[in-house]
């Protein structure tokens, strides 16, 4: 299974640029018909998972991916699922 694995580490307090990015993941594994985005924003306050959260629910973004992920393991780390 091929996934795209973006880091928010760098650019966690550039809001535009970790917009930006977010886009560009998603829109690369439309695509290219991968199947998973890893989005690592890091465990920090949970600001910048917010974000990331309320991005992947804008009605345009949301209607390109199956389903977003929080992994139970990791509170750090969000899967987006898309099925081609």
């Amino acid at each position: 299974m091929s996934k795209i694995k973006l880091d928010l580490h760098d650019i966690f307090n550039k809001g535009r640029e970790i917009e930006s990015e977010l886009r560009r993941a998603i829109e690369q594994a439309v695509d290219k018909k991968i199947s998973l985005v890893e989005i690592i924003p890091g465990k920090g306050s949970g600001q910048l998972k917010k974000h990331v959260l309320r991005f992947l629910q804008q009605p345009d973004i949301k209607r390109l991916y199956h389903r977003v992920q929080k992994d139970s393991d990791n509170f750090g780390r969000i899967f987006v699922h898309f099925r081609h």
